[in-house]
C-alpha cells in the first residue's frame, strides 16, 4: 500500500512560479487537453499530439483573476500573466503526455473515487455530475480522461523528481554536525543570582563600597552560606524574596556576559569572580543545567483525510466540503476513519487515514504547521497543500531519541525538501526540451 508520507517528504509547491493557477484548477482544462478549437477559437501551441487553445487560455486567466480578486492577492501586469499562464498549460501538456507513456497506470476503482469524490465537492451525485459535464459542452469520457492524466502526473512527478535529487553521505554528514553544534550551544540554564547593584554615574568610592559589598556575599556563598539565605539578605533583584532564582531558560534568551561566565560552571556550583554587568556585580549558581539535544525529536502520531482539487471542484469548494465533514464529526455523527476509508484520495484510505509515527521534516511545511499546532485529540480545519485539502487530526505525541540511521535519514528527507523545487524545475524543462512544441499566430 502506498503511504502519503513519501510523497510529503518531496518537496514544497510543485508549479513554483508558473504555479498562479495551481489553487484553482490545477487539473487540464475542461475543454480537455485534445479537444479541437471551437468555433472563433484559435490554437495558441501544438505539443506533440495535443493543443492548447485560446479559449482554455482565457478560462484560465479568468479563473486567476476570479481568485486574485478573492484573496486580494496583486497578479503581474496582463500580458506577462497570459505567458505564465501559456508556459504553465504547456507544461502540463508536456507532463501529462510523458506521465500516459512512463507513468503508472490509474485502475477504474481509484478513478471512480476521484470522480464521486469531484461530485461531492460540488453537493451532486455522480449522475447529476455528469449531467452538468455533458450540458456544459464537455464529453464526460473526456473528463474522466483528464481527471486520470492529473492522477497519474502527480505520481510520476514525485517519482521522477525524486530520482533527480542526489544526497552524498557527505552532504549528510554536514547537516548532523551542523545539527550536534547548534545544539550544543542552545543550552537551557536555571540560574540563580545574588545582585549587588551600581548606580549609573556612580563615583569610584561608591563602586569599591559596591564591590566590597558583593566580594564579602562570594566569600560568604563561598565559606559554606546557603545561597538562597544570602540572596535574600543581599541581592537587590526582582528575584531576591525567590532565593534569587531566575529561571530556567535557553542559553540564547540570557545576557551572553552571563553564559560566558557559567560555561565551564557545573550545577550546583557558583562563579568563582563577581560578574561586572552595567547594572552592578553579579554571584550566579547554576541551579541546573540541561545541554541541548540535537537527536531527540517530538514524533506525532496522526490521520488525516485527503480530497484532491481538480477542475471540477476548485480549492474553495473542496475545502467547504471538508469543513462539513469537520463539523459532522465533531458533532459524532460521523467517525473520521469512515470518512476516510470512504473519501480520503491517497494511500492511507484504507487505514482510516492512519500517517503512523511521524518525526518532524516528514510533511510538506503547510500541513506540518498545522498538525503542531493541533492538541492531541484536536481537528484541523481544512489544510492546503500541493496534494490537495486536508482534514487533520493528531492521534498521539511523544519525545523519542533518534538512532543514528534515523537522525541520517531526517537530514536527508531535510535535505530533499531544499532540493525539491529546482529538481521539477529542471526536469520540466527536460521534458519541455525532448517534446514537439510549436506556438502558432493568432489568425489575422
Amino acid at each position: 500500500m502506498t503511504r502519503l508520507v513519501p510523497l510529503f517528504r518531496s518537496g514544497r509547491r510543485w508549479l513554483l512560479a508558473l504555479g498562479l493557477a495551481a489553487a484553482i484548477a490545477p487539473a487540464f482544462s475542461q475543454q480537455g487537453a485534445r479537444a479541437p478549437a471551437r468555433n472563433g477559437d484559435y490554437i495558441v501551441a501544438v505539443i506533440n499530439s495535443e493543443l492548447v487553445t485560446a479559449f482554455e487560455v482565457e478560462q484560465r486567466l479568468a479563473r486567476v483573476r476570479a481568485e486574485a480578486q478573492r484573496s486580494n492577492n496583486r497578479l503581474p501586469p496582463d500580458a506577462e500573466l497570459r505567458q505564465q499562464i501559456v508556459d504553465a498549460l504547456i507544461d502540463e501538456r508536456v507532463q501529462s503526455t510523458y506521465a500516459r507513456e512512463n507513468g503508472p497506470r490509474i485502475d477504474d476503482a481509484e478513478l471512480e473515487r476521484a470522480v464521486a469524490n469531484v461530485a461531492a465537492q460540488n453537493q451532486l451525485t455522480v449522475a447529476q455530475l455528469r449531467e452538468r459535464i455533458i450540458a456544459d459542452g464537455m464529453d464526460y469520457g473526456r473528463f474522466r480522461s483528464s481527471l486520470r492524466d492529473q492522477m497519474a502526473v502527480e505520481r510520476v512527478r514525485e517519482r521522477e523528481v525524486n530520482a533527480r535529487i542526489r544526497i552524498s553521505d557527505a552532504d549528510i554528514d554536514k547537516v548532523v554536525e551542523s545539527q550536534r553544534a547548534e545544539a550544543a550551544a542552545d543550552v537551557e540554564l536555571n540560574l540563580a543570582q545574588i545582585l549587588v547593584s551600581v548606580p549609573e554615574g556612580a563615583s569610584d568610592a561608591v563602586q569599591a563600597e559596591r564591590r566590597a559589598r558583593a566580594e564579602q556575599a562570594l566569600a560568604r556563598v563561598r565559606g559554606g552560606e546557603d545561597f538562597t539565605k544570602v540572596a535574600r539578605e543581599i541581592s537587590e533583584d526582582a528575584n531576591k524574596a525567590a532565593g534569587g532564582v531566575i529561571g530556567r531558560r535557553s542559553s540564547k534568551r540570557l545576557p551572553d556576559l552571563f553564559v560566558e561566565a557559567v560555561k565551564n560552571v557545573r550545577a550546583g556550583q557558583v562563579t568563582p569572580q563577581l560578574v561586572r554587568s552595567g547594572a552592578g556585580f553579579h554571584i550566579l549558581k547554576v541551579v541546573e543545567r540541561a545541554e541541548g539535544d540535537a537527536f531527540k525529536v517530538t514524533q506525532t502520531h496522526a490521520r488525516h483525510i485527503l480530497m484532491r482539487v481538480s477542475d471540477r471542484s476548485s480549492q474553495p469548494a473542496v475545502a467547504a466540503r471538508l469543513e462539513q465533514l469537520r463539523r459532522q464529526i465533531e458533532r459524532n455523527e460521523r467517525k473520521f476513519e469512515d470518512i476516510a476509508r470512504e473519501l480520503s484520495e491517497d494511500g492511507t484510505a484504507a487505514s482510516g487515514g492512519d500517517l503512523g509515527w511521524t518525526s518532524p521534516g516528514s510533511f510538506v511545511p503547510e500541513f506540518e504547521e498545522a498538525m503542531n499546532r493541533l492538541p492531541l485529540g484536536g481537528l484541523s480545519a481544512p489544510v492546503a497543500s500541493r496534494f490537495g485539502v486536508h482534514l487533520i487530526q493528531v492521534m498521539e505525541r511523544r519525545d523519542v531519541a533518534l538512532e543514528p540511521k534515523q537522525v541520517r535519514e531526517q537530514a536527508r528527507s531535510m535535505l530533499r525538501e531544499q532540493r525539491f523545487e529546482q529538481a521539477y524545475a529542471d526536469w520540466t524543462r527536460d521534458l519541455r526540451l525532448r517534446a514537439y512544441i510549436e506556438m502558432r499566430e493568432p489568425p489575422q
